[in-house]
């Protein structure tokens, strides 16, 4: 985490202060070094009162709190200010620079704290994938992403923009003509690409040649964010589902068209990646949320071998369930997460683990506990309401730094 602080005080304020607290005011703000240094002077002691402001700015939101007088500015060998924490600075790394013009001090401050051992313990399937220094675009995948419809072009946004924001190479979003425009200017660093629709902003099974096509060329596809209900449209996802060579992630309109054909139970395979909320899980496995929510663990763990996929059941401690018995329980409880778009921005993190390689389960549970912790971080910050699911997408990359760094 870094952050500039930045603060000017008038030296005729400080001076001011001197005169009419004396050394109440001084003990309470200055360090006895900082005294010996400032030696009464007043120019001196605004700067060091500049800093210590600039510091205390940078770490706003951090939930760390250093009062004026554990900071100490005192110039370093070269005769520059150098700023030092007293107390438990947690790693922080803090420069300040001061400078003077008509009887004002302006001080600047950079704060660099890690954020390792600010995470939750991560399941044992958690892996980030590797990062080669010779590595190109091409390294890291290509993720064809199918989403979006009239009235739900965030969700392609979303999903989309994730997979880029987790590191995939190349991210190709597949949408109706119409809302096209829509999300060539909205996602500049995803590729739009329009696909003949059905009915206005509705892709539909007349696309399916040249979507299977785009998808042959691809390390993993994304169906069904905010993809509508057309009929065509389900037909569609349901036959991509089921024929698509590379691995997929399904999610929301795309499980509703697999809800609506229990015959494709089966004939999925364990590179799909299976994204349900227990009232979609409820329509696929023909069992009501109560029943769901009752034992979790356990209905993921039943549907992924009735549908023979990966299953994702999201909540509170999301479980992933494989085909083979293999189940992993996520240890956040993150409320603030329970938003809109938020699944949008899960599938596309999963999608853009598969990208660069990793295997189905491996990806599905390390992309709920990087989503879970972007939301566990952003709440630190604004509390249990208000996260918008476009705010967990610079925050992606941030979580897996820590990750890399071995912050678990």
């Amino acid at each position: 985490m870094q952050r500039i602080g930045v603060d000017a005080v008038s030296v005729d304020r400080i001076a001011l202060a001197v005169r009419r607290s004396g050394r109440g005011f001084l003990d309470k703000v200055y360090t006895p070094a900082e005294l010996t240094y400032c030696a009464g002077n007043d120019e001196r002691l605004a700067g060091r009162w500049a800093a210590k402001e600039a510091v205390i700015k940078c770490f706003d939101g951090t939930g760390i709190c250093f009062p004026r007088r554990r900071i100490e500015v005192l110039p370093g060998p070269n005769g520059a200010p150098r700023a030092r924490l007293l107390g438990n600075d947690r790693g922080a790394q803090v420069e300040v620079s001061i400078t003077h013009h008509s009887r004002l001090a302006v001080a600047t401050a950079h704060l660099e704290i890690p954020d390792i051992g600010t995470m939750l313990p991560a399941p044992d399937a958690v892996a980030i994938p590797v990062r080669p220094k010779d590595a190109h675009k091409g390294t890291f995948g290509t993720a064809v992403v199918l989403a979006g419809s009239l009235g739900l072009t965030g969700a392609a946004y979303l999903s989309s923009t994730a997979a880029a924001r987790t590191g995939a190479g190349l991210v190709r979003l597949l949408v109706a003509d119409s809302i096209y425009p829509i999300l060539a200017a909205k996602c500049t660093e995803v590729m739009a690409t329009p696909v003949p629709e059905v009915a206005p902003g509705a892709v539909g099974h007349a696309a399916y040649d040249s979507i299977l096509r785009q998808l042959a060329n691809a390390e993993v596809g994304i169906i069904g964010p905010g993809l509508g209900r057309d009929s065509s449209t389900w037909r569609l996802a349901l036959d991509l589902a089921i024929h698509a060579k590379c691995p997929l992630v399904v999610d929301a309109d795309g499980l509703n068209a697999l809800a609506d054909s229990p015959r494709s139970k089966g004939k999925l395979g364990p590179t799909r990646v299976l994204t349900p909320h227990p009232g979609e899980l409820a329509r696929l496995t023909s069992k009501t949320v109560e029943a769901i929510n009752s034992d979790r663990a356990a209905a993921a763990r039943k549907a992924a071998k009735e549908w023979g996929a990966v299953v994702v059941l999201k909540g509170a401690h999301t479980v992933v369930a494989h085909p083979d018995g293999r189940l992993s329980e996520d240890p956040h409880e993150v409320p603030a997460l329970a938003s809109g778009g938020t699944g949008d921005v899960l599938s596309g993190i999963i999608g853009g683990l598969l990208a660069q390689g990793s295997d189905p389960f491996t990806a599905a549970v390390t992309g709920v506990y990087v989503h879970a912790a972007a939301g566990r971080r952003i709440s630190e910050r604004v509390g249990d309401s208000g996260l918008l699911a476009g705010d967990l997408l610079p925050e992606i990359p941030l979580v897996m730094k820590v990750l890399r760094m071995g912050g678990l």
